[in-house]
């Protein structure tokens, strides 16, 4: 993607412009720019090595979901360490320096390891997707690692088909190259028709995709909240109803197998099991200890209220309040998903739709700086990936305590909370 930027330096006829860059910019500019440049690149290298460093250290994060993010850490980590350093000095000199060879290599990894991110953002979207809506089977599958690698390739082998081979066959296929010796940008920069097919595989339908998954979602907690309140209603009626019957009194015991939770759990899943070892307080012992749990319950010795106590008991149950934890937790799903939606489209859509129409007009109709900010904003999602997606579990965060902190590790009792 970086290609682009440099070429606002030349006229929409495609001739080599002279490059003025230290010429135009001011010395204070070029140094203000060099900063926040850097800075970006040390912020992507550093959060996305955290990632990384997380899954060596911690190996009961390997489980297929956090794989993903182990993925996305990748990409965006590359794209900082190999992306934005080569195009650093190309943006502020406005002359590409290190052969046509070189060139090619870092457009080809330039459009693989931005569009592997889109693609991550979606893989995990989806599986966030799957741990709500389809939460039994997710379960079920939640340890069958071979299923996540093959997904961890595809996203690798989709993005370098995207745009891979138009890069390094197009020019062979025209029979010439529009591209001057100083620079250094992709041959189909100005052929809007390539781009907006591109750019359907690469951002729209992305787009789409994320945002159907975060609806559906919403629409799936939205009803298990209607449900919940019925149910929280149908308490209440219940208890008043129950006053009124004073000929006998019972007491209904039921036993409830519990299990340790396992950090080796999947994040959303985890989440989950964290909410019930706190309704159970005895679960961090024996994984296959079983409570009883005793509920004093009014009732006819005539039993003409059964059919009231089973329904009581159906919603205080404690599936009733595993479901109401495995509900908080959906909500914060849906909610870190919004915000997921609201940045990838902050990031991508000016980019995408000033592309397009700057090839459609020759790079006449879209002013230079206006291009040059959206370009970065892509980078920027490097970035921001690493703090939005893995820092919200708690898994993640007792895993960058440990990298971080080893000492208050070891001194301090762990504590986790519930994951976003």
């Amino acid at each position: 993607m970086g290609a682009h930027l440099v070429e606002s330096n030349s006229s929409g006829n495609l001739t080599p412009a002279v490059s003025e860059a230290e010429a135009v910019l001011p010395g204070y500019l070029v140094v203000v720019l060099s900063v926040l440049m850097v800075t970006l690149v040390v912020v992507v290298v550093a959060g996305n090595a955290l990632v990384i460093m997380a899954f060596i250290v911690d190996k009961t994060l390997r489980n297929q979901s956090n794989y993903f993010f182990l993925n996305l850490a990748i990409s965006d980590f590359l794209v900082g360490a190999f992306c934005i350093p080569i195009y650093i000095p190309y943006n502020l000199t406005g002359r590409w320096m290190l052969g046509k060879g070189l060139c090619k290599v870092w457009l080809v990894m330039d459009y693989l390891l931005c569009t592997a991110s889109v693609f991550n953002i979606v893989l995990i979207s989806y599986d966030r997707f799957l741990s709500v809506t389809r939460a039994v089977k997710y379960r079920a599958q939640r340890n069958m690692t071979r299923q996540a690698v093959f997904k961890m390739l595809a996203v690798w082998v989709c993005a370098f088909l995207l745009y891979g081979p138009a890069i390094i066959f197009w020019e062979t296929i025209v029979g010439e190259s529009i591209v001057p010796a100083h620079e250094c940008y992709a041959e189909f920069y100005f052929t809007w028709y390539f781009l907006l097919s591109a750019s359907t595989f690469e951002f729209f339908t992305p787009f789409v995709s994320v945002s159907f998954f975060n609806l559906s979602i919403y629409l799936n907690i939205h009803r298990r909240n209607k449900n919940g309140g019925a149910c929280v209603e149908d308490d209440a009626k219940t208890q008043r109803t129950s006053k009124k019957h004073r000929d006998g009194v019972g007491w209904s015991v039921f036993f409830v197998k519990t299990r340790k939770v396992s950090s080796s759990e999947p994040t959303a899943i985890s989440a989950v099991i964290e909410d019930d070892d706190i309704l159970s307080p005895s679960s961090s012992g024996d994984p296959n200890t079983s409570q009883i749990f005793i509920q004093r319950e009014k009732f006819s010795p005539h039993r003409k209220n059964s059919r009231l106590f089973q329904h009581t008991a159906s919603c205080l149950a404690p599936g009733r309040r595993t479901q109401g934890s495995r509900l908080s937790r959906d909500k914060k799903i849906a909610k870190s998903l919004a915000i997921i939606v609201c940045i990838f489209g902050i990031c991508w859509a000016p980019y995408t739709l000033l592309m397009i129409i700057r090839a459609a007009c020759s790079g006449e109709c879209v002013a230079n700086y206006w291009y040059e900010i959206t370009f970065w904003l892509l980078w920027l999602n490097s970035a921001i990936n690493p703090f939005l997606y893995p820092l919200c579990h708690s898994s993640f965060r007792r895993a960058f305590s440990k990298i971080l902190c080893p000492k208050r590790q070891s001194v301090q009792p762990q504590f986790e909370a519930q994951s976003c």
